[in-house]
């Protein structure tokens, strides 16, 4: 597959929060497999990517300026075959995310979307939420107060306020679920799965983990939400995929975060051969057309 040209784009650095050494090792772990079966993959930084032109006909990417993101559609809409899509990571903002899984029946908290300039206290007392998320509807989280736990009604309404001063517009409100949280990563069309308790090997971005506490290791059907999270990966067209979820009690879950292209850290070993077999099987669909 020498013939293979891949144009690889690594994220800023602004958008991988307490993850940059992560988030480039899984990306550099992914062209070193691509690079071991023939092809040739070339990496530029977000910044490159945004001021050259891009001849190779597919591009691998973790990408998430908003610049970035309309370049990857123009791409997309030329032909290229782009991984993850930049429609894709689009799709992955909050308010965008929170309306296509619950749309399409992805168990997801009940949840939400408001104006930040709104007065949403009887809107929130009327559907029983009591403690509460609030995070930014418009983009990616990047710093710790763009994804805020709120014990009650009026802390949410005082939260709400300060995104609107921080010009943020949009939020979406999630009612906080009780139960263990677990992080978990897979690829799309591909068998990998993996998921662990994050509170237990002190993976963090923000510290939130610790408001559900240490887990209780409830039973769940870890095949269902393998299919759930498949399903959610090709509502989104997020091949490369990560996120969180609560295990209730009765062993139910919701699916409280879908994120493209995470950092894979516990599990980047078993993880870039299947990012790598993922992508040659679309070049593959791609040169049948």
């Amino acid at each position: 597959m020498a013939d293979i040209k891949i144009t690889g784009v690594m994220r800023a650095g602004a958008y991988s929060p307490n993850h940059v050494g992560n988030d480039a090792a899984i990306f550099n772990a992914v062209a070193d497999e691509l690079r071991k079966r023939g092809c040739v993959v070339n990496i530029y930084s977000e910044e490159q990517f945004l001021e050259m032109p891009v001849e190779d006909d597919i591009i691998l990417n973790m990408c998430r300026k908003q610049e970035s993101i309309a370049k990857l559609q123009l791409l997309e809409d030329e032909g290229k075959l782009v991984i993850n899509s930049g429609f894709g990571i689009q799709n992955c903002t909050r308010e965008r995310m929170t309306l296509l899984l619950l749309h399409n029946g992805i168990p997801y908290p009940e949840s939400l979307t408001v104006n930040t300039n709104e007065d949403v206290r009887k809107e929130l007392e009327q559907a029983g939420f009591g403690s509460c998320w609030i995070k930014r509807g418009d983009f990616h989280a990047m710093h710790k107060e763009d994804v805020s736990y709120c014990r009650h009604i009026e802390e949410a309404q005082g939260v709400l306020h300060e995104f609107y001063y921080r010009g943020i517009h949009r939020a979406v409100i999630n009612r906080h679920l009780e139960g263990d949280l677990i992080k978990f990563y897979g690829v799309k069309d591909r068998p990998f799965f993996y998921w662990f308790y994050p509170f237990e090997q002190g993976h963090s971005k923000y510290g939130d983990e610790a408001i559900n506490g240490a887990p209780t290791h409830l039973r769940f059907d870890v095949e269902d939400l393998h299919h759930n999270c498949q399903r959610a990966a090709e509502i989104l067209d997020v091949a490369v995929y990560g996120g969180d979820a609560i295990i209730a009690s009765d062993g139910s879950f919701k699916i409280i975060d879908f994120n493209d292209w995470p950092s894979f850290a516990p599990c980047r070993k078993e993880a870039a051969p299947h990012i790598a077999r993922y992508v040659l099987a679309e070049i593959k669909k791609r040169q049948k057309r």
